[in-house]
């Protein structure tokens, strides 16, 4: 499969099989208390408790072992702000590869920790875009690694779609699936299980009001990525992808833009009621969910927790502001 090759729910099967192996099937949990606040039945899956902290790890395993063994010897190269990054150095790990990951300046330290800590090699750079996408070029071309984009790799889109997958069969079904999307690649992913498994099912994007390129490129039917991110949520500041875009767009994704304070109370709410460790990228799919009681009232609806890789200082800091601006 190529980088224009859109994925299909065939390679989400696939992928389910390459990665049972190396990745968890992570727990589905519910809360009364929660179901009461929502209005409506929840079914969290934890992808905090996967491998690396995320679901990340899902694409990024199913990507590794997809290399032919001549490919697969000279590593992975890849862009990433923490969870992405992480994941492909301990896939590469699981496959006794090297990995680099290119990291930009800022990135959150507890992340950067961890891909450390799973081998990789760090190249750090300029806090753009186009920084990282040069500076991932660079060490491509002095290194022979293949590259593995963080959400536009169809390998990667499959092997996220996987976590999608496992709810609904371990739901048997659901009304809604809310999940938070950046770069699209766990939204795009999820839209191939639900076209396939359950047609039904509404599947609700969760966006920072700081970095809503998704909201915006669907509602115009083009991708408009020309802003720049101001949010809270770290692992939710890429552009939207051209096709995750496609794949959403064919899909017909309502997306929920929230605002950041709206995703640190359900950050608490989770913390404190599910008893589960979630990044703010993670929680404001719950957020989201929350902000729309009386329309998803008495649903059975699926949140997707993405990630617990948090920076327990800066966490801290952001409950003590969300708590003075109340």
């Amino acid at each position: 499969m190529d980088a224009m090759t859109l994925p299909t729910f065939d390679d989400v099967l696939a992928a389910a099989a390459r990665i049972a192996p190396h990745a968890h099937v992570t727990p589905v949990l519910r809360s009364r208390t929660l179901d009461a606040l929502a209005g409506c039945e929840l079914h969290f899956k934890c992808e905090p408790l996967q491998r690396a902290g995320a679901f990340k790890f899902r694409g990024a395993c199913n990507a590794v072992w997809s290399l032919a063994p001549e490919d697969a010897a000279r590593g992975v190269v890849t862009h990433s702000s923490g969870n992405h990054g992480a994941a492909l150095a301990l896939a590469a790990s699981t496959r006794g590869i090297p990995c680099h990951v290119v990291v930009p300046e800022g990135a959150v330290a507890a992340k950067l920790a961890a891909i450390q800590a799973y081998g990789a090699i760090l190249h750090r750079c300029a806090p753009s875009i186009a920084a990282r996408e040069e500076t991932a070029a660079r060490v491509q071309l002095e290194t022979g690694a293949t590259f593995v984009h963080p959400y536009t790799d169809p390998r990667v889109i499959a092997g996220q779609g996987t976590a999608a997958m496992e709810l609904l069969n371990a739901t048997g079904g659901l009304d809604v699936l809310a999940t938070p999307v950046g770069g699209g690649g766990l939204a795009s992913g999820c839209a191939l299980s639900l076209a396939a498994l359950a047609p039904d099912c509404e599947l609700l994007l969760a966006e920072p009001a700081g970095a809503a390129d998704t909201a915006r490129s669907l509602a115009a039917g083009r991708l408009e990525l020309d802003f720049v991110p101001d949010t809270i949520c770290d692992g939710l500041r890429g552009t939207l992808g051209a096709p995750d875009f496609a794949i959403l767009g064919a899909h017909g994704a309502r997306v929920a833009v929230v605002e950041d304070a709206r995703t640190i109370e359900a950050m608490r709410l989770l913390w404190t009621r599910l008893k589960l460790l979630v990044e703010p990228s993670s929680a404001i799919a719950f957020a989201a969910v929350l902000a729309q009681r009386e329309r998803l009232a008495g649903k059975r609806v699926g949140v997707l927790l993405t990630g617990g890789n948090v920076d327990l200082d800066a966490i801290a800091e952001s409950f003590a502001s969300a708590s003075r601006a109340a």
